[in-house]
């Protein structure tokens, strides 16, 4: 769905399950920035339910390592006020989830300097060109929708 993702060379996936510990199943760089796909695996199906992106744009100028994907996948800073590994076992067990299988990709390393931000919100966008929506737990992000005249 995502070709854009093919010409970044480092990344992975891992997957987390509700009585996982995050912080060692990720494998995420925590010195690197960039995205991650969140797919859930629930009866049988997988549908992605979230978008992400580590780095803050003035800090990535500075240093690009501050908070890393790890970090970011790990604790979601600036998206909710518990970390996710508080968070997304509970979530996980409320909504039926299986599993899920997270996708990273450093975007923003090295000579590599595509800010993380710009590649989800292009990656959104491709997304919400498909299905029309943003991805579950995109949720805060709200699609305005043009209306016919």
């Amino acid at each position: 769905m995502f070709d854009l993702l093919d010409k970044y060379k480092t990344n992975g996936h891992f997957f987390f399950s509700s009585t996982d510990s995050l912080e060692e199943v990720c494998n995420a760089p925590d010195n690197k920035n960039g995205v991650y796909i969140v797919y859930q695996l629930k009866d049988g199906h997988v549908d992605m339910l979230y978008i992400g992106a580590s780095g803050i744009r003035e800090i990535l100028i500075v240093k690009d390592s501050l908070f890393g994907l790890k970090q970011c996948i790990i604790n979601g800073i600036g998206q909710q006020s518990e970390p996710r590994t508080q968070a997304w076992p509970l979530k996980m067990l409320a909504e039926g989830i299986e599993a899920l299988d997270i996708y990273w990709y450093v975007t923003y390393s090295g000579s590599l300097k595509h800010h993380p931000g710009g590649v989800q919100s292009m990656l959104l966008f491709q997304y919400a060109k498909i299905y029309d929506e943003f991805p579950p737990w995109n949720d805060k992000i709200k699609r305005h929708k043009r209306r016919d005249r």
